[in-house]
């Protein structure tokens, strides 16, 4: 094997990157954790369903969160979440994008399938990519609670959605933004056992 020679001080990026996300991690808005959790807990007590969309890695977070979600009671033996990634379906996604425009391929899905009181979050690093954008609308327009994991300035997802969970980076640092979104992904769905496990009630 051939052995490439790398400075120790590019060896360091990684400690580096890692002390970055650590401190974004300790500036997170527990209040806007605690919220989102609440919004949650209200749509599991109403048999309401939580949906998830976005793009690009936000996509994967969408469908890694929703399935998450889905685990929750059964890890716990006890009622869970109803919940849904908008990203897993590549025939329906590929047909309103070839039809409509790939910015209706979120919104026109919800509405045929979203219920007054449902809940949709929306994951964006920008917070301005159209398709999450319309799908925050169409929701809101449907009764619905809206949810936005935003990165960077936050975006138009910032200013409509009723509940914001933000990082706060410089425009572009997408990496370190999905990461974290990731990360809020397993602590929120880690509370959630946690809270469900101290219920009186199953």
């Amino acid at each position: 094997m051939t052995v490439v020679n790398v400075s120790k001080s590019k060896v360091d990026y990684f400690k580096k990157y890692g002390r970055h996300l650590n401190e974004l991690l300790l500036k997170l808005d527990d209040q806007s954790l605690l919220a989102m959790c609440q919004i949650f807990l209200k749509a599991r007590l109403s048999n309401n369903t939580i949906y998830f969309a976005g793009n690009g890695g936000s996509a994967a977070t969408a469908a890694h969160f929703a399935q998450d979600l889905a685990e929750v009671g059964r890890k716990v033996n006890k009622k869970g979440f109803r919940s849904l990634s908008l990203t897993e379906n590549t025939s329906q996604i590929t047909a309103i994008s070839n039809d409509y425009g790939y910015e209706y391929v979120f919104s026109i899905v919800l509405q045929e399938i979203f219920n007054k009181e449902d809940v949709l979050v929306v994951i964006s690093a920008s917070g301005n990519s159209p398709n999450v954008v319309l799908a925050a609308e169409k929701a809101k327009a449907l009764g619905g609670t809206t949810v936005a994991l935003v990165g960077f300035e936050g975006g138009k997802l910032a200013k409509i959605c009723d509940h914001v969970v933000h990082i706060q980076t410089p425009k572009g640092e997408y990496g370190p933004v999905e990461d974290v979104h990731m990360i809020i992904d397993h602590m929120v769905t880690s509370f959630l056992i946690e809270h469900l496990k101290s219920e009186t009630v199953a």
